[in-house]
């Protein structure tokens, strides 16, 4: 091999390597200080695109639990105002048994008309009840996603509960011609309470429903957050063993350099 000056190829070479392990130990020093294996789209560019995706559903999941938590909280609202409606009912449906009793005189009536009168009100107030100024009773129903890409062919329809209907609520009782407990029957009540029960239950069915899809949510959630993770996060014990070869390198690298460069001192000891 001949000896040169102005060329010091071994010298090239080792800065070549040296860059090269330097470049891999700064990449691997940011995957352990960022806990992600992609720090730059140009590590990992399809990766990324899924995880991003993947990253964003989870979010969604999330959200739509949180709007599953609070058509939950109005259910609840609206069945604690069922349930003051029927020990409202009842009450009602006692004081039409004590008003039939043909002891009682006409003063007896009246207090028990008083108390009938001041029940109706209260039943008649129920049934404008709001949650967060959304009315908890009437004819409109109520759609809630249950699936992070709104689906509708899965949503839950809260059913609208017309707790004022004549038919199926409580309107024969609140109704301005139920003026007193004389004016309707034992069987206007035992309907009315018939109609409260089966709204309840209705309720009760839905609030089932919301229980199951929230835990379907925070499942997929916990896999979608485990793929991303998959693809995003490092594995610590992996990266720290790259961490130590490079850094080795980089330390051979940088030795091997300076003596590349201590080489062309041949050349000179030639000369003198």
């Amino acid at each position: 091999m001949s000896v040169v000056i102005n060329t010091n190829y071994s010298a090239t070479v080792a800065a070549n390597n040296l860059s090269s392990s330097n470049t891999m130990l700064q990449k691997s020093l940011n995957r352990l200080s960022s806990g992600t294996k992609i720090v730059n789209p140009s590590d990992d560019a399809g990766g990324l695109a899924v995880a991003m995706k993947l990253s964003a559903a989870a979010k969604r999941q999330g959200a739509v639990s949180t709007n599953i938590g609070n058509s939950v909280s109005y259910l609840q609202t609206q069945d604690g105002a069922l349930k003051i409606a029927a020990k409202v009912l009842d009450r009602m449906s006692e004081l039409k048994t004590l008003y039939a009793d043909p002891t009682k005189n006409t003063g007896d009536l009246a207090n028990y008309d008083s108390e009938f009168t001041s029940l109706k009100a209260q039943l008649t107030a129920l049934t404008s009840e709001k949650f967060n100024g959304v009315g908890l009773f009437g004819t409109s129903s109520l759609n809630v996603a249950v699936t992070e890409d709104g689906s509708t062919a899965s949503q839950v329809t809260v059913a609208g509960r017309d707790l004022s209907s004549t038919g199926v609520g409580i309107g024969v009782l609140t109704a301005t011609a139920a003026s007193s407990l004389g004016s309707i029957t034992l069987t206007n009540i035992t309907d009315a309470i018939q109609n409260v029960a089966t709204m309840r239950a209705a309720n009760g069915a839905e609030q089932s429903r919301f229980s199951f899809a929230s835990e379907l949510l925070t499942t997929n959630k916990a896999n979608l957050e485990a793929a991303t993770s998959r693809i995003m996060d490092v594995d610590v014990a992996e990266e720290s063993t790259q961490l130590a070869r490079w850094n080795t390198l980089v330390q051979a690298g940088t030795a091997m350099l300076a003596q590349a460069n201590s080489s062309a001192q041949t050349s000179l000891r030639l000369l003198q």
